[in-house]
């Protein structure tokens, strides 16, 4: 396919011998300035050759023409396994997920749109002097802080009605992440303060009946004893005791009494032990524990407030005083995108005329700025809107517009499923951006699943066929129109409307029962009420920012979880009803495990039964190996070299740090005494080394082993190597694989949440998703999914489609009810193209 000019520009990036992960040494040519994407079933390769193969590579060259300073500051990538690869552009990628930006991150400091107007506040504003003259615009401001004449000067005004001197506010101190903060709230905007309701919820129980919960929090367990030597009466009501016993149950200062502490045999000891309130204990209890379950159950003594000073704002009220237009920065921050480019040109309307020039150079990098975010549909976020509250689709698209906004040439961009968290409308905004960047002249690299944007390329490459050790191959490239008819092609029937997407009965709702919420104010959210449909499958629908993580994990969860638990109802919800569910299952995409310690075999416990059989066999005996000795977290036998994980990470200086196979256990991660002990001819590092396929014939005879892997099996995790690093699986795959321990017994009164669980998953997966649905709902569970997807979505007994858009404008359902319902609702956006969707597979 490699065609060259007269002039030998190269058409193609031509990669040889790829053999990153389970890429077969496969030699692929790319088309330089041209949209390609490249698909294929989870787990197929998809993401080793664009990610750490052309990406890598692309990353590496150009890092190694930076000088070895500034190379040993950045954070570099590895040499990939790839025999080469030719006429790779400088190369820049975007992630499939983010990272979850810090609690001090809004979307000004994000899309830097802060910047910009700290500057205006500081050079554009009407200003007060210390008198309360208020001074109009005036181009003095920008001479004394760009222009000194001296360090006693910078910044100094004079008022012309007072002649008083004053410092004026420069862009330093309207950043509330350091100059500009709130004194009260720390530049947070909020304050976390304990509610007293929370710590005795219910007050017609006595200490002995575990009234005060935050005695029940670890190390606490003794203030029930202790608090009888104060006097209180621990057998009563809390209701009941004195104004005096109740002051010292919430007051009490902290103090030492001897106490009579019984044994389990029946004897007792005294302890001289320290006496803590109901609220002390909490305070404590923060301070001390790193525990992550501790720390969540400390979470629930806590209810968050607007900070009365700022108002939220995060920034110094002495701020306040420089406006533009009579609006202060606190005010513009609330202001969405949309209507902060009508507030450019309110500014250039009412500055005077020696000040247009100044203005215009600043509003309108503003504008410029703004731009490719309202391209991207974002012009719903506010500019105050907390960075860690928006969706990974809406923080990918901000990266997205942060990069587009440079308007660089001859680059290739390498993007991995930029549609993941995006509506179907999104999409297609999405995809209007994409080709923008072909036409600068740059080149472009997509992994992703989503047909729409397949169809959108200019050329497809697809790797499979299957998933694990049989995927690594392409298996059709070309035009969209090609792939169309290559019968080899997976994704094939899925761009042409042949494939079957239906694979959930659908039931008629409300059966069962009927879970309902009504809330009544929470961020766009606005006295709503949502029913779900117990032992059904529910999805929530809607555009990003139309409130579907407010509806669900903000009101509905923390509501249910508190009307099991006997504990009052968030402020803004008005009522529940639990439909007698007694347990919730969150099912998020959050990677499993922190490093390579946790694998599948040891989350599964897999691992675990593994070592009891090793143990039990003659050779260990002999050597009097426990299981312990079988495990490589522990040091009877990890490999002394790299500490059981299998490999050592070498600093060679200024070059990237290089991981390494252990070259004295050769990547099995165990001693050799371990490794000499076999069962059925394999030691268990040859184990750990099989798929969930081989070793579910190999333990054909192991029951407690068989079980789970069958399980694994059966939600399409067969490819899964028992040994294989957890945090480097998919979120789809994470996903999935948290379910294994619940999909053996009955689910009754159970509640599973999904917060998108199609999330790098090829349509051919997401049937074996619905597969698992349909299987935890015959145990009589009820499934709660958050999704965009609309294979997921067509699919549903009950939907709840939010909208009509995000932000200021969503917050409301717009349709209710089954998927064709909802295809046939005039309000609903997502039921538009979810009617397309099915008029394309023939199901409606």
């Amino acid at each position: 396919m490699t065609i060259r000019h007269k002039n030998y520009i190269p058409d193609d990036i031509e990669v040889i011998g790829a053999n990153a992960n389970n890429l077969k040494n496969i030699n692929v040519n790319i088309p330089l300035n041209s949209f390609v994407a490249i698909t294929g079933v989870s787990g197929s390769g998809k993401s080793s050759l664009a990610m750490d193969t052309i990406y890598a590579e692309g990353a590496r060259k150009y890092l190694n023409a930076l000088s070895t300073y500034t190379r040993r500051r950045i954070t570099q990538i590895g040499r990939s396994d790839v025999k080469n690869i030719k006429n790779l552009p400088s190369t820049i990628a975007l992630r499939q997920r983010p990272t979850v930006p810090s609690v001090r991150s809004t979307v000004g400091t994000m899309t830097e749109s802060l910047n910009i107007l700290r500057l205006m506040y500081s050079r554009l504003a009407s200003i007060v002097c210390p008198n309360g003259h208020r001074l109009d615009p005036t181009l003095k401001i920008s001479e004394v802080m760009d222009l000194p004449t001296s360090d006693e000067e910078m910044g100094m005004m004079t008022c012309p009605v007072c002649n008083a001197k004053f410092m004026a506010f420069s862009a330093e101190d309207f950043a509330f992440n350091s100059e500009g903060a709130c004194p009260t709230c720390q530049g947070t905007g909020f304050l976390k303060e304990i509610e007293l309701d929370k710590i005795i919820p219910d007050k017609t129980l006595s200490i002995d009946e575990g009234a005060i919960k935050s005695w029940g929090l670890p190390g606490r367990t003794l203030q029930r004893d202790i608090i009888k030597e104060l006097g209180v009466r621990t057998d009563v009501p809390y209701q009941d005791l004195t104004a005096k016993e109740k002051d010292i149950i919430v007051n009490g200062k902290e103090q030492k009494k001897e106490i009579l502490v019984p044994t389990k045999t029946g004897r007792s000891f005294r302890l001289n032990a320290l006496y803590e309130n109901a609220v002390t204990a909490v305070k404590n209890s923060l301070k001390s524990t790193k525990n992550e379950n501790t720390l969540v159950r400390l979470e629930r003594f806590y209810s968050e407030k607007v900070c009365p000073d700022c108002h939220g704002s995060r920034f110094n009220p002495k701020l306040f005083s420089n406006e533009l237009v009579g609006k202060n920065i606190a005010e513009v921050s609330q202001f969405t995108i949309s209507e902060l480019q009508s507030f450019c040109k309110d500014v250039m309307n009412w500055l005077p005329a020696n000040m247009q020039a100044l203005g215009k150079n600043l509003t309108n990098e503003l504008l410029d700025l703004l731009s490719p975010i309202v391209d991207l549909g974002l012009n719903y976020l506010s500019i105050s809107r907390a960075g860690n509250t928006l969706s990974t689709g809406e923080l990918q698209r901000i990266q997205l517009a942060r990069t587009i906004r440079n308007q660089m040439t001859g680059v290739l961009y390498v993007l991995d499923e930029p549609s993941v968290g995006l509506h179907a409308a999104n999409v297609s905004g999405l995809i209007k951006i994409l080709h923008e960047l072909v036409q600068l002249g740059n080149s472009l690299v997509v992994v992703d699943h989503d047909t729409s944007i397949i169809a959108a390329a200019d050329y497809v490459i697809e790797i499979g066929p299957d998933s694990g050790k049989d995927g690594g191959q392409v298996i059709s490239q070309g035009t969209v129109e090609e792939i169309k008819k290559n019968q080899k092609s997976v994704i094939q029937p899925y761009l042409t409307g042949q494939a079957k997407i239906i694979q959930h009965k659908q039931t008629e709702p409300f059966q069962k029962g009927t879970i309902d919420v009504k809330i009544s104010d929470r961020y766009n959210i606005h006295n709503m009420t949502a029913k779900f449909s117990k032992e059904s499958l529910n999805v929530v629908s809607g555009m990003s920012g139309s409130g579907k993580t407010t509806l669900i994990f903000d009101s509905l969860l923390p509501a249910l979880m508190a009307k099991i638990e006997n504990e009052p109802l968030p402020k803004f919800v008005k009522s529940v009803d639990t439909a007698d569910i007694k347990n919730i299952v969150k099912v998020d995409s959050v990677p499993i495990g922190k490093n390579v310690r946790s694998t599948v075999g040891t989350y599964t416990k897999i691992l675990d039964h593994l070592r009891k059989i090793f143990a039990e066999t003659p050779a260990a005996k002999a050597q009097k190996f426990t299981p312990t000795y079988f495990s490589y977290n522990n040091k009877q036998g990890a490999c002394p070299n790299c500490g059981g994980t299998g490999v050592i990470t070498l600093d060679i200086q200024y070059l990237p740090d290089m991981v390494q196979t252990c070259p004295v256990c050769h990547g099995n991660r165990y001693k050799k005494d371990i490794l000499d002990i076999t069962w059925h001819g394999k030691n268990i590092a040859e184990i750990l080394d099989m798929s969930v396929k081989e070793a579910d014939e190999f333990f054909s005879d192991v029951p407690n082993i068989k079980g789970t892997l069958d399980v694994l099996i059966n939600i399409g995790l067969s490819y899964l190597k028992l040994g294989e690093s957890t945090p480097t699986l998919s979120g789809g795959e994470a996903q999935r694989l948290k379910l294994v321990t619940y999909m053996k017994r009955s689910q009754k009164n159970q509640l599973f949440v999904f917060d998108e669980p199609s999330v790098g998953l090829h349509p051919k997966d997401v049937g074996v998703l619905l597969d698992v649905f349909n299987k935890l709902l015959k145990r009589h569970a009820t499934i709660i999914v958050i999704e965009h997807d609309l294979d997921i979505i067509a699919n549903a007994d009950y939907i709840n489609d939010l909208g009509p858009e995000g932000g200021v404008n969503g917050g409301k359902i717009v349709a209710t009810g089954t998927p064709k319902a909802v295809a046939e609702n005039q309000n609903s956006l997502t039921g538009e193209y979810l009617k397309q969707h099915l008029q394309l597979f023939n199901e409606i």
